[in-house]
């Protein structure tokens, strides 16, 4: 699987959470039933590839661990990137909730 994930970079595909969070450890998926969210040790398997036109306008990318404390959350966390518009000056919101509960 890393493999596969290397030869994507490799073709030039840009992961937008660790292009602006270069030295950050981001997880997005935590064994709950394991106490893994409490001790900080997750995984990151969810991510937003870019090619190098989307890159250029990338604004903004995280991985959302508020919902971490809801009550029968899903193990994965929200992610989302925000791409600036490049017809306009406005910004557009991509987002993926994998599961994560309603409040």
């Amino acid at each position: 699987m890393k493999a596969a994930y290397q030869r994507l970079l490799d073709q030039g595909w840009t992961d937008a959470i660790r292009h602006l969070h270069p030295h950050d450890t981001i997880y997005t998926f935590w064994k709950y039933w394991r106490g893994a969210f409490e001790r900080n040790a997750g995984l990151r398997i969810d991510h937003f590839l870019l090619n190098p036109a989307a890159t250029a306008r990338l604004v903004a990318a995280e991985a959302d661990t508020r919902p971490r404390g809801w009550e029968k959350t899903s193990d994965h966390t929200p992610v989302w990137i925000e791409l600036r518009d490049k017809a306009r000056t406005t910004r557009q919101k991509l987002s993926a909730d994998f599961g994560g509960s309603e409040e």
